[in-house]
């Protein structure tokens, strides 16, 4: 009996260090899922952060692309910028030259009126001398004046 008692001791210590290693290995096992369960959050946050830094130095690749066909364009404004302002002064200058032109145009035919008019005095004054028995002459008409 005495070695029934010993081993039913033996047996229930055995049973209660049965029952608390199966305790510590539920804690080991749980604390081992929590830790996997960082682990892979730390995981999908380290191929999150990858994919974020990927996407980030795409997007400064296509800032930098952007940024030179900005630059190109802004060269193309000034350009035709340029190109108008020298066109206008072109203009300008052709503009001047045709004023002058016309301003000489004007001061042409009015000295042509004048030289009609002093034609026609002329013709009068020989046509009277004639009239009176001066010495005859061809007069000249208008036109043969003006197309000469």
């Amino acid at each position: 009996e005495v070695q029934v008692d010993e081993l039913q001791r033996l047996l229930a210590g055995m049973e209660k260090e049965h029952r608390s290693l199966l305790l510590k290995m539920k804690e080991g096992e749980a604390e081992l899922a929590r830790l996997r369960s960082v682990e892979g959050d730390k995981l999908a946050e380290q191929d999150r952060s990858a994919q974020l830094e990927k996407e980030v130095a795409v997007l400064r690749e296509k800032i930098h692309h952007l940024d030179d066909m900005l630059k190109s364009q802004q060269r193309k404004v000034r350009q035709m910028i340029e190109q108008l302002q020298n066109s206008k002064m072109v203009i300008q200058g052709k503009d001047a030259m045709i004023q002058e032109l016309k301003e000489r145009v004007a001061y042409l035919e009015a000295e042509v009126c004048l030289n009609l008019e002093m034609h026609d005095r002329i013709e009068h004054l020989i046509e009277k001398q004639v009239s009176r028995g001066g010495p005859s002459s061809r007069v000249r008409s208008k036109s043969e004046y003006v197309s000469r």
